[in-house]
């Protein structure tokens, strides 16, 4: 577990190559999950975000935006919209649509959307503006992946401790699976970058 909490970041443009090829993570998505734990540890110091969490999450979520075979652009934004099976109690729990359908065209019920896969009302909670174009877009990898790392450490968690970590995971995704997942994605990542806390 150690290896999944508190790993520092190394955002050297040639660490990022030479990790992006190290975990199969696309360049694009890596810089922003490094970015994103950087911006918010400087904000929250006392969280210790990894890069590796906030992969392993955008891995388990949408493997990094390219799940149903998209891609990301070179600006961060999903090629193809990544919009999530519809909430409606059926495998999922029910939650009725929060934002008249903007963000997922659906105005009945909600769905999760973007890389991160942010249900629309969390996203009104913590969206971000992670590439500094002045929206908030959770299509876009860069604010999702600040949007991301900061609900993860909303609350004062310290992800250095193996509850702080878990606590923030089963935040955004109550599934003892789920966390099972993230958790051992972001221990691989770490792992395969020679990364330690």
């Amino acid at each position: 577990m150690t290896t999944a909490v508190n790993v520092t970041r190394n955002p050297d443009a040639d660490w990022v190559v030479r990790a992006a090829g190290q975990t199969g993570i696309p360049e694009r998505a890596l810089r922003a999950y490094v970015a994103a734990a950087a911006t918010v540890n400087v904000a929250a110091p006392t969280c210790g975000i990894g890069w590796n969490t906030v992969a392993a999450v955008g891995f388990v979520e949408t493997a990094h935006g390219t799940y149903g075979g998209g891609s990301l652009t070179a600006a961060g934004e999903v090629s193809r919209p990544v919009v999530g099976p519809v909430l409606d109690g059926a495998g999922f729990a029910a939650i009725a649509d929060t934002d008249a359908g903007a963000l997922d065209g659906d105005s009945r019920w909600d769905r999760a959307v973007g890389p991160m896969q942010f249900i629309p009302s969390t996203w009104q909670l913590v969206g971000r503006d992670g590439n500094g174009d002045g929206t908030a877009d959770p299509f876009n990898i860069d604010d999702a992946a600040l949007s991301a790392a900061t609900y993860l450490c909303s609350g004062g968690r310290d992800l250095t401790t193996t509850d702080g970590w878990t606590e923030a995971i089963y935040a955004y995704n109550q599934s003892d699976a789920y966390i099972g997942q993230v958790r051992d994605q972001a221990i691989a990542y770490a792992s395969k970058t020679g990364t330690r806390g």
